[in-house]
């Protein structure tokens, strides 16, 4: 009885002695060196960038990981947004003067949005308007030209001499359509003429209406250049020219 029980559990030692190896050559051993499982969206490239880190975009390679290069003609970009037919429905007529300047300022910086740049140049055109009613020379400083804020200036200045307030209560904006689009080299500009509704009305160093009227909606036509030179790290577009009428 005693031979039996030990011939049962050495077959049976020796199947679970078997069965082990046979799961280590199918399963392996983990030894510590093993790689880790492959995560497609892990930069792979650079053994010192952040693990939380996006990759730099650029049509240039670096030797550090850590520079960001702006957008430029080399990029893969613009070629992909120039290809697009209808990139300036709604702007441009396609294959227009206006539409052929807009291709060229992406093509210096492919970050450019015409759609955006429109209501920019809106709301400047409401902020500007205004700031020169009110005389705030600080706000007209930050938006126009250098030459352009001057005259504005000297106007205030003659207005605010003579006692003359302005009120002006806008009601509306209702066209903003790019005219001129013009780009010398990385310098930009482009022409808007806004048509809005406004109410306005001066008055004298006596409260007496002297230009426009307290209870007219008034529709003005304005026709404004702004510039910006592209790539700058400054985002904003100034006001270098204006032109009243149609």
């Amino acid at each position: 009885m005693q031979d039996s029980f030990d011939i049962v559990t050495i077959v049976f030692l020796c199947l679970a002695v078997f069965v082990i190896w046979r799961l280590r050559s199918v399963l392996g051993q983990r030894t510590g060196n093993e790689r880790p499982p492959y995560d497609p969206f892990t930069r792979q490239d650079s053994g010192n960038a952040k693990p939380d880190s996006a990759p730099a975009f650029s049509g240039e390679a670096s030797g550090d990981s850590n520079v960001v290069h702006l957008p430029g003609p080399a990029n893969d970009v613009a070629p992909n947004r120039l290809a697009d037919p209808d990139r300036w429905k709604g702007i441009a007529e396609s294959g227009s003067p206006v539409a052929r300047g807009l291709d060229a300022i992406v093509g210096a910086e492919p970050a450019f949005d015409a759609k955006e740049f429109r209501e920019g140049a809106k709301a400047a055109y409401e902020m500007i308007v205004i700031a020169f009613a009110q005389g705030d020379r600080k706000t007209l400083k930050a938006l126009l030209s250098k030459e352009v804020f001057e005259g504005f200036e000297r106007a205030i200045t003659e207005r605010e001499s003579r006692g003359e307030v302005v009120n002006t209560t806008f009601v509306s904006v209702d066209n903003a359509e790019i005219m001129v689009v013009d780009l010398q080299g990385l310098v930009a500009q482009i022409t808007v003429r806004f048509v809005s509704k406004l109410i306005t009305a001066t008055y004298d160093v006596d409260g007496k209406v002297i230009d426009g009227a307290a209870d007219v909606v008034a529709d003005v036509s304005d026709t404004w250049t702004f510039s910006r030179t592209l790539r700058s790290r400054d985002p904003n577009w100034l006001l270098i020219a204006t032109e009243s009428g149609s």
